[in-house]
């Protein structure tokens, strides 16, 4: 092989490794480090793209006024954070409740639950949030604007974590509960060792994107006077005229927020994943 053809080879190789540094190969996870420099990559394009557009609209941001309304912000974010880990417990029981409700025998739950999740999940949540509040609220004499906004935002959740639930129920193969049968497991022991690891595997993603969007929806009750995140920094922009300021910083209070959801839906999937 001529000195030319071996240094045409090695710059081939080079030129191939170059490319595996943005290509994965198949049935290969990259390394951490190549992971790392491709995210880097797109952070920056991201934050180039929003500079750019900043600049084309002469658009210069101040967060100086922050530390100045920092109780509003803290009590702001006491409410939202209340509201939604309440709602997070209200919604699953509500929406396991309403799962198991539309496989019973008895037909008037049935017809009950299938009814309350066809409404809910075909009604936006700001016409359920005026129909609770101001008419069955008010019926019952529920004055608290807290109690008031987690039981909403609980039966609206709930619906959707039925239809989750009840999804991976039915996406089960019925030949895990024949195998289960066969090896002589009765019905407590196939649902604990064939049916709920199945379940919380194929759940917990969705559960995850479901219990986000709680967090994100609490920002709807500031309709009500209640006084979220949200409603704290629409206050504090209609008194420093800082617009985008205040949304920019409220949006990245919401994301602090449910990436934890997200990591920690990541660790249960792996812990509880079954292979059929």
């Amino acid at each position: 092989m001529s000195l030319a053809s071996s240094g045409s080879l090695i710059s081939r190789n080079e030129g191939q490794d170059n490319m595996n540094l943005f290509i994965e190969k198949e049935g290969k996870k990259a390394a951490p480090l190549i992971a790392a420099l491709n995210i880097v990559i797109v952070c920056a394009a991201i934050i180039a793209f929003f500079w750019v557009s900043l600049a084309i609209i002469d658009l210069k941001f101040d967060f100086s006024f922050l530390p100045k309304y920092r109780n509003w912000i803290l009590n702001g974010f006491k409410t939202s954070l209340g509201i939604s880990l309440l709602s997070l417990v209200l919604s699953l029981l509500i929406g396991i409740l309403s799962a198991v409700g539309t496989s019973s025998r008895i037909l008037a739950l049935r017809y009950f639950c299938r009814g309350y999740i066809t409404v809910i999940r075909g009604t936006p949540l700001m016409t359920q949030i005026y129909l609770f509040y101001y008419i069955i609220g008010t019926a019952w004499g529920i004055e608290s604007r807290f109690i008031s906004g987690a039981l909403i935002l609980s039966i609206f959740e709930g619906a959707y974590i039925s239809e989750i639930i009840r999804g991976s129920y039915l996406s089960i193969d019925e030949t895990q509960l024949e195998a289960a049968r066969a090896v002589g497991f009765n019905r407590r022991q196939t649902l604990r060792f064939v049916i709920l690891p199945q379940m919380v595997a194929r759940t917990v993603p969705a559960l995850a994107g479901q219990f986000a969007s709680i967090i994100k929806d609490s920002s709807l009750l500031s309709i009500i006077a209640v006084v979220e995140l949200s409603q704290s920094f629409k206050e504090i922009s209609t008194s420093t005229f800082h617009l985008f300021e205040s949304y920019f910083t409220l949006g990245a209070i919401y994301l602090c927020l449910t990436l934890p959801i997200s990591f920690i839906s990541k660790r249960l999937e792996r812990r509880f994943y079954y292979e059929n």
